[in-house]
């Protein structure tokens, strides 16, 4: 399975802080937003990740990412020249996706939880079709919403409904066979002038070939896209890393820790990031409680 991680878009509403930047760069608390969704495709068992970005926002993500071979990874960039929606990401990175499967993901949501990495690799397993990831919110009509049936069964997908027949927002997360490379190709443009995910999931939905994950307690989900959600998931990631004494996201560990890397490959990142900084000291002691 391929990657894609999208990071287009203008952050319009995170201006003025995205007027010279993207947003996937800003930080959330220690670490650039990108390196999230980053860490979720590299804790699913994920190394060939193309990113989808803006043509003045690649520079910089290559420059802090560059080939991915430093984490063990091959990582690809390509460019969506205007806001075409979500579906148009299995339209630009259908070469780059080739006859495999992919895994597709925003890169302003943040995902947290224990259980997290193995229920990605279990459904990563036993994909059949698509598989959207649902998320319980207090306020579902800002979201597309998961509507179930029986059994918690997926039956229909509501793309911001007045009145929501369920609090299961779809988070930016799916997994998709080949065949929505080609499904994506032939969707038609949404009023708003975008391909939307919703019609690509409900396409997969007619076929009986839709499954929901409801991430439910446990995982926690944040969407980083206006000011206040910001700030909100840095906070969040601030009370847990002091807390338990761990880092969410860093790259280098969990690349370590999936065996993208080794002893030697820590190493050397420990003295690119800098032994003495905060991020090497941490990456010191994860390397030595695995001696």
């Amino acid at each position: 399975m391929k990657g894609i991680v999208l990071a287009g878009g203008s952050g319009s509403r995170l201006r003025p802080l995205t007027t010279i930047t993207s947003k996937h760069l800003l930080p959330v608390y220690n670490k650039p937003m990108v390196y999230y969704p980053l860490s979720v495709l590299m804790l699913a068992g994920i190394r060939e990740i193309l990113l989808i970005s803006t043509p003045e926002h690649l520079p910089g993500f290559r420059a802090l990412l560059g080939d991915g071979s430093r984490l063990g990874l091959r990582l690809s960039y390509a460019v969506q020249t205007a806001p075409r929606g979500l579906a148009d990401a299995l339209v630009v990175g259908g070469e780059f996706v080739g006859d495999d499967r992919l895994a597709l993901i925003l890169g302003d949501n943040v995902f947290y939880g224990h259980e997290l990495p193995s229920v990605l690799r279990d459904e990563v397993g036993k994909l059949d079709g698509c598989t959207v990831f649902g998320y319980p919110v207090a306020d579902p009509e800002r979201y597309g919403v998961a509507v179930v049936g029986a059994e918690g069964r997926l039956v229909d997908i509501e793309e911001k409904p007045a009145r929501p027949q369920s609090n299961l927002a779809v988070t930016g997360l799916y997994l998709y066979d080949n065949v929505a490379l080609r499904y994506a190709a032939e969707l038609t443009p949404s009023a708003r002038g975008e391909l939307e995910i919703t019609d690509l999931n409900r396409r997969f939905l007619a076929e009986g070939r839709a499954r929901l994950v409801n991430l439910g307690r446990g995982t926690a989900w944040l969407d980083t896209g206006t000011p206040d959600s910001l700030l909100e998931a840095g906070v969040f990631v601030q009370v847990l890393e002091k807390r338990q004494g761990v880092q969410i996201a860093c790259l280098e560990e969990v690349a370590y820790r999936m065996g993208y890397i080794d002893d030697r490959g820590l190493r050397e990142l420990i003295g690119q990031v800098g032994p003495v900084t905060e991020e090497g000291r941490y990456l010191v002691r994860v390397l030595e409680a695995s001696i």
